[in-house]
């Protein structure tokens, strides 16, 4: 029975950007990935990944806007739970 693991290598984002640019420079695949220290595939994966997603990495407004409607719902379910509390407290204190 094998006991090998199987170990997925993870790059920084930094890394990964600086190779794709490498190759959009016109650099060849194999010598970014000698340099890098990263399989091929992979940086055609990440450069695939540039060139499908690349309007959509300009167009972080709309995240901005959702993160902060979510946020907000956050903060008034948060205020309403500080109500209930209070009142729960309250009414407690009246029994006692």
């Amino acid at each position: 029975m094998s006991t090998k693991k199987n170990y997925v290598k993870s790059y920084s984002p930094k890394l990964k950007f600086q190779a794709v640019m490498e190759i959009l420079k016109g650099n060849d695949v194999a010598c970014v990935s000698r340099a890098y220290g990263v399989h091929p595939t992979s940086i055609n994966n990440w450069k695939r990944k540039v060139m499908e997603q690349g309007p959509e990495l300009f167009s972080s407004d709309s995240t901005v806007r959702e993160y902060e409607k979510q946020v907000e719902t956050l903060e008034k379910l948060l205020g309403k739970k500080e109500v209930e509390i209070a009142f729960l407290k309250n009414f407690l204190g009246q029994i006692n």
